[in-house]
Formats: structure tokens, C-alpha cells, sequence
């Protein structure tokens, strides 16, 4: 192993020391998790997706009173649920793409697509083809059929992810629907948000190894081999994490950010991070990083922090492993 002039403050309790010349770098990661090609990642990928429509979706659809919900977007400009439920390698809306789930009750959620591409295995064609006109047309035809008593949409004042409905796309869709059914549509948003923010069993057993991922690249950013005090910036070190990211194939949620505190600066309250960034990294500065990652669909936001240790010291001053453990 290296030795390092960079102590890993790592966040909850535990506090690794980092010796200048004769200490090993602190809290360290030994080996890159594995990051599997593009195209072994599908099977992992679709096998969560279908746990998640065939045991969450129905759920949240009845735990927020929505028995239809409309997910309607266009190529370029899709809704951001849009990828959250479609499968592998799907990365993008075809044209005029619309989604229908139906709450049929004991019978299970039914889901449907009023689209000119079908997405085999997942939804069932509910449109035999035709011109634009003849799509929308279907779709009123459709949800009059299902008379539904609510019909979510994706619209929201205070949630963006729960906005993608653009409004010629709202407009669309009221003129297809009688007046009755008008009446009918609400802002599925609670159901959105739930969908967004509940992970499945399976996916919960993958999070461990992504947060593994964002945490070996920090350990490696935070070490000799990127980081020369007196030389190296933070935006050095910002760009040497991004830069890992695109070599391990994975996908930035962010972009990384890394600021200094240094002793004797004053820094205001509302200061971003309560430190500053774009300056060359000295020897008793405190480091900070933002990382977010995605893989297998599922994103990251992890935050470390790490000490550079004065020439002469052993390890990570008293003070600031006692600050940390206080949190």
C-alpha cells in the first residue's frame, strides 16, 4: 500500500489517521467494486423493473386512489418517469409514446401502450396503428372504455419529477375526453413521487455495491496518487473523479465538487458547503466532496470528507475527530 499525506475523515463515527511520511492512508477500499458492460447490465435492470410494476406499482396506485394513470411523452422531450418504467435498453420515448396503467382491482394492474412501437414482454398494444390523429383518437376511445373514476396525470406545482406533462400534450388529451371524464383527471404527483422515491427488495440488495462504486473513487481521489499539496486543486481532484467515472463506464448523476475549510478563514453560515472551491489544496485543510453516481438505475449523492496532514503529524488532530463524531 502507498503511503499517504491524506487522512480520510469518513462520515458517521469512525475517524481513520493517516500518518505524513510513515502512516498508511486511512480508511481505504481495497478493490474497484465490478462494473458489468452496458448490455450485461440489462437482465439485472428489466428483472427489477418487473418486480417494481408487478408488486409495487399496484400498491402505490391504490394507496393514492389513482385507478388510471397516463404516462404520455414525446422523443426529446420525455417525462421524467418515463425511463423508471420501461425497460432496458429502451433510453429514450419513440415519437408520441403513451403508457396507460389500469387498476382493475382484484385482476391486477393492466398495463397498456397506445404507442405505433411496442414494448414487447411489458405493456400490451391497445392501438392497431394509424397517423397521430388516429393515436389521441384511440387513447379517448380507451379510457372511456376503462371508465375510470380518477385519472392521473403527470402535473404538479411543487414537485418537478412529477411535472413531465407538457401542456400541448394536457390540451391534447382534454379534447379527446367527454366532459364527464374531464372532470375525472387529477394530478397523480402523489403517486410519482412514491413510485420515485420507494425502492424494491431487489434493488435495495444493489445499493451497497453502487455506493461502493462513488466511495473507492473518493478513496482514490483522496490519496498521493491524485492529491500534491501545495499544488493540486480542487477542481483537480473535482475533474480526477468525473474523468474515473467515464473510464469505469458509469454515468455522473452530478457534477462532482470538492471545497476546501481551511484554518484561520471565516466562512459564512450559508456558504455552499461552508467552504470554498477552485484553490490549490494545502497541508491542514479540511477536504469535502459531493459524488453522485448511476448504475443499474439507481443513483447516489455521497458526501466524505478528508484531512491533508501537516508535515510532522501522525494523524487526524483531536479536535477534528471529536467535531465529526458530534456531528
Amino acid at each position: 500500500m502507498r503511503r499517504s499525506l491524506i487522512g480520510l475523515l469518513v462520515i458517521l463515527y469512525a475517524t481513520t489517521a493517516v500518518a505524513s511520511d510513515h502512516a498508511d492512508q486511512g480508511r481505504v477500499l481495497e478493490n474497484m467494486p465490478a462494473v458489468e458492460p452496458h448490455r450485461a447490465r440489462i437482465e439485472t435492470v428489466n428483472r427489477n423493473l418487473s418486480e417494481r410494476l408487478d408488486e409495487l406499482l399496484p400498491r402505490l396506485m391504490r394507496e393514492t386512489g389513482i385507478d388510471l394513470w397516463l404516462v404520455i411523452n414525446r422523443e426529446y422531450a420525455e417525462d421524467p418517469v418515463y425511463l423508471t418504467l420501461v425497460p432496458e435498453p429502451v433510453f429514450a420515448a419513440r415519437r408520441t409514446t403513451m403508457l396507460v396503467f389500469h387498476d382493475r382491482g382484484e385482476e391486477g394492474v393492466q398495463r397498456l401502450t397506445v404507442n405505433r412501437y411496442p414494448i414487447r414482454d411489458y405493456y400490451e398494444p391497445a392501438w392497431e396503428g394509424g397517423d397521430l390523429d388516429d393515436q389521441w383518437k384511440r387513447l379517448g376511445e380507451l379510457i372511456g372504455e376503462l371508465d375510470p373514476k380518477k385519472i392521473g396525470v403527470n402535473v404538479s406545482r411543487d414537485w418537478p419529477l412529477a411535472d413531465g406533462l407538457t401542456a400541448s400534450l394536457r390540451d391534447r388529451l382534454m379534447d379527446v375526453l367527454t366532459p364527464e371524464l374531464q372532470g375525472r383527471v387529477v394530478s397523480a404527483q402523489d403517486l410519482v413521487i412514491r413510485w420515485m422515491e420507494t425502492r424494491s427488495p431487489g434493488e435495495l440488495q444493489l445499493y451497497p455495491h453502487v455506493v461502493a462504486l462513488a466511495r473507492r473513487t473518493i478513496a482514490e481521489a483522496f490519496s498521493n496518487d491524485v492529491i500534491t499539496p501545495g499544488a493540486t486543486t480542487t477542481d483537480d481532484v473535482a475533474w480526477y473523479i468525473r474523468q474515473r467515472f467515464e473510464e469505469l463506464r458509469l454515468d455522473p448523476w452530478f457534477q462532482p465538487y470538492v471545497n476546501v475549510q481551511r484554518e484561520g478563514k471565516i466562512y459564512e453560515r450559508d456558504a455552499p458547503f461552508f467552504g470554498e472551491s477552485g484553490i490549490v489544496i494545502e497541508r491542514g485543510d479540511v477536504l469535502h466532496t459531493d459524488v453522485g453516481i448511476c448504475y443499474l438505475r439507481l443513483c447516489t449523492d455521497t458526501q466524505e470528507m478528508g484531512y491533508v496532514l501537516r508535515l510532522g503529524e501522525s494523524g487526524v488532530p483531536t479536535g477534528l475527530q471529536s467535531a465529526l463524531r458530534v456531528g
